[in-house]
């Protein structure tokens, strides 16, 4: 099984309303769930951690196989939930790991 986390930071230059951005970034990312083939799980949270390093919105999700998270990847609806999430991040922090 591989676990994907991805963790985003909203760009604060955009002058974008935090809380909504957070909230239509939680709603698109879970839009994908049951709809891809191969993804097991996933989860979407919003932080509540104040701390200024802290990001803004954590994804998990759990695949069977590499393969599995590869098609996750490359599939137009994440494709289309990834071209949105792109316009509004400053940052981004990404890893996989089999457990």
């Amino acid at each position: 099984m591989i676990k994907h986390v991805v963790m985003f930071t909203i760009n604060p230059d955009l002058g974008l309303d935090k809380k909504a951005t957070q909230l239509q970034m939680k709603e698109k990312l879970e839009s994908l769930r049951g709809k891809i083939e191969g993804m097991v799980s996933l989860e979407v949270g919003i932080n509540q951690n104040t701390n200024p390093e802290a990001f803004d919105v954590c994804l998990i999700t759990v695949h069977n196989t590499c393969q599995d998270l590869q098609h996750y990847q490359d599939h137009p609806l994440h494709q289309e939930v990834a071209k949105f999430i792109g316009s509004v991040r400053k940052g981004r922090a990404v890893a996989d790991f089999e457990f």
